[in-house]
């Protein structure tokens, strides 16, 4: 009888094992996120499988360098390969700038054919936080879109935070938990709200005590969050137009204690930042950084609200305009202007020394209706 019983559990052990190895094979087969180098937004179609890629209208179509976030297992291949093609970079240099992809689940079982547009776009110059994407479904994430008209090309902008950063923490339970998160109540519909969040025992060990909310025109670059956080965040997109001055609306309360590597403060009080940049940039590789945006000898134009300006308010909406002065007597070159040879960028924080982890947890900064008043 015990030699039956043996037999049959094995026989009952095997089929359970195949079975997991079975399904342990992913039949997801789709595109989740689709980013690169010129790409400042794709929006994504589950349904009819479009991806737009906007990228910016100085961007070489011809070596369009894109990375696609796939389900666990998933591959992608280009349907019809041509010669200026590499393993992620793809010539969209022909029209109608459209290439097919096909994605292949892990078990193999399912194979859709995703198309890809690649179309050109600048920065907006009007940023209103009304919508977020939909493929994110972690934390929120901002983007700007004004479609192309029949006098100019679309407006768009995919905002980047340190939400992701945050997210390795482990300290966020829903959307509403992270640094960085879209409200209702803002000073017209919704608005972005930035707090400076308590990073845990994750932090501590890592000596990242604090994460201030904040939001900006750029990349962060997550897989630098930890050995160099403040180089993760790289600030600016390509802009072909000459800025005077940046416009919008804010509410700012500071947390109760400031602290500094994880000790408290006394007499330290908090303080939000709000500041815009124009720098030159020969090529699209090159990026400001959170260590050198205020240092660096390419920096041309600044925008940043004194902290002295900053009122504090709960409910309370204040308007600010910020005027782009010089630095060090550098200026504008209109050639280069019109030639793509300089990037914008706007950063908000909610702790102005947030990138060095000094601040307060629970300074908290609401914006709306960012404006750039811009030569005409």
């Amino acid at each position: 009888m015990k030699i039956k019983t043996l037999i049959a559990y094995f026989i009952f052990t095997c089929a359970i094992s195949s079975c997991i190895q079975d399904e342990a094979l992913n039949s997801e087969a789709a595109i989740d996120v689709c980013s690169g180098d010129d790409v400042q937004l794709a929006n994504i179609d589950a349904d009819s499988k479009v991806i737009n890629v906007y990228v910016n209208k100085g961007a070489d179509l011809s070596k369009q360098k894109l990375k696609f976030t796939l389900p666990q297992g998933a591959t992608i291949k280009v349907n019809t390969p041509i010669a200026g093609d590499t393993e992620s970079t793809y010539d969209f240099s022909e029209e109608p700038h459209s290439r097919k992809f096909t994605v292949t689940s892990e078990d193999g079982q399912w194979q859709p054919v995703y198309t890809v547009n690649v179309i050109l776009a600048e920065l907006p110059t009007l940023f209103s936080f009304e919508e977020l994407l939909t493929t994110s479904s972690e934390y929120d994430t901002f983007y700007e879109f004004t479609p192309a008209t029949s006098q100019e090309i679309s407006k768009v902008l995919q905002w980047s935070s340190g939400n992701p950063g945050f997210k390795l923490t482990g300290m966020a339970n829903s959307r509403i938990d992270y640094p960085t998160v879209q409200v209702t109540n803002g000073f017209k519909g919704k608005a972005v709200k930035l707090e400076t969040r308590n990073t845990g025992d994750f932090g501590a060990m890592v000596k990242m005590y604090i994460a201030a909310g904040n939001l900006f025109i750029g990349t962060f670059e997550v897989e630098n969050a930890l050995t160099n956080p403040r180089k993760a965040t790289n600030f600016g997109f390509q802009f072909y137009k000459h800025p005077i001055a940046l416009k919008g609306h804010y509410k700012f309360k500071a947390g109760e204690v400031y602290s500094v590597e994880g000790q408290p403060q006394t007499g330290k009080k908090d303080k939000c930042d709000i500041y815009a940049v124009m720098y030159e940039a020969e090529n699209n590789s090159i990026m400001l950084n959170g260590d050198d945006v205020f240092n660096s000898d390419k920096l041309v134009l600044l925008a940043r609200i004194k902290p002295e300006d900053i009122v504090e308010s709960e409910d309370e909406w204040n308007e600010f305009t910020l005027y782009f002065e010089s630095v060090k007597g550098r200026e504008i070159d209109d050639t280069k202007l019109q030639n793509g040879k300089y990037k914008l960028g706007i950063v908000l924080s909610s702790s102005v020394d947030g990138a060095y982890f000094r601040g307060a947890v629970g300074s908290t900064l609401y914006v709306d209706e960012l404006e750039l008043i811009c030569k005409e």
